[in-house]
Formats: C-alpha cells, sequence, structure tokens
C-alpha cells in the first residue's frame, strides 16, 4: 500500500469513528451531549492559544480555559433538565456567574505581573478565544429546545449534517469543476463553483432534515443556506489564523484531519448565525 493509500485509509478511518463518537453523544443523552461539546471547547481553545504562541503572543492559558470551561458549564447548567437553576442549584449558579465574571478583570491583574512586550495582545487573544470558540459551542447546546417543546437532540444532527453536506458537496463539485477561486489569499483551492455546488447540497440535507422532522421545509431550506454561507466563512476565517500563524493545520489529535480547529471550523462562526436563525424563525 502506497503513502497516498494509506493516508487517505487513515483519513477514512478517523472521520467514521469522529462521526461515531460526535453523532452519538450528541443523541444518547443530555451529558454525553454536553460532554463531547465540551472537549471541542477545551481542544479548540488550546490549538487557538498555540496557534497565537506562533505569531508571538502569549495568552493566559489557564485563565482563559477556565473561563471557558465555566462559560459552558453555565449554560449547560441552564439548559439540563437534571439541574434547577431556579431552585436547588440556583445558589451554585449565581456562585459561578460570579466567578466568570471575575475572570475577565483578573487576566488584567495577572497581566501586570507578565513584564510582556505586548500586553493588549495577550489578553485580546485570551478573551478571543471565549468568543471564537467557548461561546458558539455554548449555544449549540441551546438548540435542541428551539422550536421543539421537549430536548431534541436531531435537530443539532440535523444541523451538523447541513454543514457536513455543504462541506463534501462544495469539495466534489470543486474538484469536478472548480475554475474561478473564491478567497485565493487564504484557501487557493476553493472555487465559486465549489461554493454553489455546496450550498445546493446543503439544502438538500436541510429538506432532508425538515421531513425526518416532520418541520417546516422552508424553515430548514433557509436555515441550511445560513448554515452553508457561514460554514464557508468559518472555514476561511481559521484558515486566516493558521497562515497568521505559519501552519498548515491547528493540530494532530483527529489522524488525517488535523485539529479541533480544522473539523469544526465551520461549525464556530456558523452556530451563531443558527443560533439566531432558529430563535426568529423556527
Amino acid at each position: 500500500m502506497n503513502d497516498k493509500m494509506k493516508n487517505l485509509l487513515i483519513r477514512s478511518l478517523s472521520g467514521l469513528g469522529l462521526i461515531v463518537v460526535v453523532l452519538g453523544g450528541i443523541v444518547y443523552a443530555q451529558w454525553s451531549f454536553a460532554a463531547v461539546l465540551l472537549l471541542m471547547v477545551v481542544g479548540g481553545m488550546l490549538e487557538f492559544y498555540a496557534l497565537s504562541n506562533k505569531q508571538g503572543i502569549a495568552p493566559q492559558r489557564v485563565l482563559g480555559l477556565l473561563a471557558g470551561v465555566l462559560l459552558f458549564a453555565l449554560n449547560f447548567a441552564f439548559v439540563s433538565n437534571d439541574i434547577e437553576v431556579l431552585g436547588s442549584a440556583q445558589r451554585p449558579f449565581v456562585f459561578g456567574l460570579a466567578m466568570l465574571l471575575l475572570l475577565v478583570p483578573l487576566m488584567f491583574i495577572c497581566e501586570l505581573y507578565r513584564k510582556a512586550e505586548n500586553p493588549a495582545a495577550n489578553i485580546g487573544a485570551t478573551i478571543m478565544a471565549l468568543f471564537y470558540v467557548a461561546l458558539p459551542l455554548s449555544l449549540v447546546l441551546y438548540m435542541p429546545l428551539i422550536g421543539s417543546e421537549v430536548w431534541n437532540p436531531w435537530i443539532v444532527v440535523a444541523y451538523i449534517a447541513t454543514v457536513w453536506s455543504n462541506d463534501v458537496f462544495a469539495y466534489l463539485v470543486g474538484m469536478s469543476i472548480g475554475r474561478h477561486r473564491l478567497f485565493e489569499r487564504l484557501s487557493p483551492k476553493k472555487s465559486w463553483e465549489g461554493f454553489f455546488g455546496g450550498l445546493v447540497g446543503a439544502v438538500a440535507a436541510g429538506l432532508v432534515a425538515a421531513h425526518l422532522l416532520g418541520a417546516s421545509y422552508g424553515v430548514w431550506a433557509g436555515l441550511a443556506l445560513v448554515a452553508a454561507v457561514t460554514a464557508v466563512l468559518g472555514d476561511l476565517a481559521e484558515s486566516m489564523f493558521k497562515r497568521a500563524a505559519g501552519v498548515k493545520d491547528s493540530g494532530n489529535v483527529i489522524p488525517g484531519h488535523g485539529g479541533v480547529l480544522d473539523r469544526f471550523d465551520a461549525l464556530l462562526l456558523s452556530a451563531p448565525f443558527v443560533f439566531v436563525y432558529m430563535l426568529f424563525v423556527c
């Protein structure tokens, strides 16, 4: 077996394993759903901080991770069926919220003693990971409840399926007939043909999701378009960070796929837009 076939086999097997773990964790229970997303939060933030390091920036990893995990935990507590934030868990929830609010000014205090050349960049990169990774994945926690009377994780599965369908169709169409570059400065291989092919694939996945969920075809077609367009921008945003850091992949935790950001970059930028869309339309 040559190296090309070996790499393809590794990529396929790890991709299949990733799908099983992610989708299985999402649908099994609320806690497994949260566990999968939390792993993505921690992994994504660590990779973002590593990219920052390669640009000469020194984010405060420990405080940043604490803030990201706490932000995620507070949102999970708010949506969990097992945690009563307005009842028995109210005091711990308020305490956690207070700690989260204090962690940000604490970053400024810590920077006083680090004697760094660029403290503003260090603090900025530390906080940016919260908005780029932790917040979008925290918003995903709410999606199983939007437009549904009960917790329905299949809504999230359907959303992820539209994002992945966009990626697959964009790749296939781009490889086949792609001629006009979409954003050559950041991603030389992306084409306008692939972009529109991805939109078609995402909408098709959205219509299938609407049928399976018994939901509105129009609503899910619109959701698929929002998810697909913002997913492409999410991919480009991560490419921007990697180019600035001078690396090909954000990490190597997923064999053949790179890091967490490499695999879920589209989700990070699309999740806030899809969340807002669902709030007003679903």
